[in-house]
């Protein structure tokens, strides 16, 4: 199993799965916030309580999820039924998330975000998403073929992303410039996501068996936590993803704000990601023979400090066009870097987990990081609402006050800076990638440290 070689066609069709999950996800990062508070008038603290709450619900789904996964058995696999099962939900819950009747009262809008917000991030994205994250595993046992996949999806992640970012606003002007016109170019980006989904279904082939002397009982979902907490590295992984989603999350939101702020034209919003996205589809390319030569988690580490790098980069620049595109356009280096690395990182700790403890739970794996990154991602989230409240930001006012543009600052600059030097401390204690190989050899044997 870990020299299976994985073709193209797989490959891609693996990936694509990320491009329709970015679909909802970039939409959430980029304009959900942006959307309830500048034409639902909904204010920006109520939407972060809104969505830090959510998380908490979010967490349980997802550790729900993924026992789910573990547990599920058909002929098709355990992850790629639930891809099939969920592509339609996935399109009906994005479209509802931009719909917001026009007629309701404050209290009755508030009820409406809450309702379909968790629909789609607690429910629908859980049940399709940790399965995705989870095919990674299941694919391929060979370490370089998984970071070539993740490469893939990531690759294709952001082309969603890229697509998102710069289609929305525009789509969204066509349409009217309206509550409906969010509607219809939620609907035409639904449609999108399900042909995209049937095509990973398709695509994709589940492979990885179990040790032979792998526990093969249903594990109960407090002992598989318990089990979880005795894998340094995932803790480790887990704990990284929180961060990074933190970071992308404000770097998401908080995108339009600055454009609209600080440089003047919200719609400066698409060429800083485009750049960004563009340089990062670009230097992909390139990831496979850097990850073959300096490892994950060096690669992680590199990624941090170029793309902590590219935010700190905007301090100085102003609103130099050819410095703000240039700063883009390191963080699209740096977000290469990472988003090569990182899903495919948590699922060589499954190994790791199934060699400590005598029990592989790929679902839950994944499901529990699942739940780390979308902490961090409802933290940041919740963090644009409660700091841009904090510094007295003014929806519909042509000039905002000095506060205010301090917190837009501090979200899109400051803390993701910070946030960067975070992830490099907790992956200087990550030694995996020069134990894996030995550990797959055990298990390959019917080794295992709990045996």
């Amino acid at each position: 199993m870990e020299g299976t070689k994985i073709g193209v066609k797989e490959r891609l069709a693996y990936g694509f799965g990320d491009l329709g999950c970015n679909i909802i996800y970039s939409a959430m990062s980029a304009f959900v916030l942006f959307y309830y508070t500048d034409y639902v008038k909904v204010s920006a603290l109520t939407i972060g309580t809104i969505m830090l709450v959510s998380r908490l619900f979010d967490g349980v789904t997802d550790l729900v999820m993924g026992v789910i996964v573990d547990r599920t058995k058909s002929r098709f696999g355990k992850c790629r039924p639930w891809i099939l099962r969920m592509a339609v939900p996935f399109a009906i819950a994005g479209i509802l998330l931009f719909s917001v009747p026009s007629g309701l009262g404050e209290t009755s809008k508030i009820i409406y975000i809450f309702i379909t917000y968790n629909l789609v991030s607690s429910v629908v994205y859980t049940a399709i998403n940790v399965p995705y994250a989870t095919l990674n595993a299941l694919i391929t046992q060979d370490q370089y073929e998984r970071s070539v996949l993740s490469i893939f999806r990531m690759t294709l992640a952001t082309t969603g992303t890229l697509l998102i970012t710069n289609l929305t606003l525009p789509l969204v002007e066509f349409f009217g410039d309206n509550l409906s016109a969010w509607t219809k170019t939620f609907a035409v980006f639904g449609i999108f996501a399900v042909i995209i989904f049937v095509i990973t279904f398709a695509g994709t082939k589940e492979r990885v068996k179990p040790s032979r002397t792998t526990k093969q009982e249903k594990v109960p979902f407090f002992k598989g936590i318990g089990i979880l907490f005795k894998n340094k590295y995932w803790i480790m992984i887990t704990l990284t993803l929180v961060f990074i989603f933190i970071q992308y999350s404000l770097n998401g939101g908080a995108a339009v704000y600055y454009a609209k702020v600080i440089l003047h034209d919200a719609k400066m919003v698409g060429p800083m990601n485009l750049v960004a996205s563009v340089v990062q589809i670009v230097a992909m390319f390139t990831m496979a023979f850097f990850v073959k030569r300096i490892g994950k988690r060096n690669m992680m580490i590199v990624g941090a400090v170029i793309y902590g790098l590219g935010f700190g980069l905007f301090a100085f620049v102003g609103m130099s066009y050819a410095g703000v595109m240039f700063a883009s356009a390191l963080k699209g280096i740096g977000n290469a870097c990472i988003s090569s690395c990182m899903f495919a990182i948590v699922s060589d700790t499954i190994e790791y987990g199934e060699w400590k403890t005598g029990y592989r739970t790929e679902g839950l794996v994944n499901s529990a990081s699942s739940f780390g990154f979308k902490v961090g991602n409802g933290l940041g989230s919740a963090m644009l609402g409660w700091i841009l409240a904090l510094g007295n930001y003014a929806e519909n006012s042509v000039a905002q006050s000095a506060s205010s543009v301090m917190a837009i600052k501090a979200l899109f600059i400051y803390i993701p800076a910070a946030i960067a030097v975070i992830q490099i401390i907790i992956m200087l204690f990550y030694h995996l990638d020069k134990e894996y190989d030995s550990i797959v050899e055990d298990l390959s044997n019917g080794k295992t440290e709990a045996v």
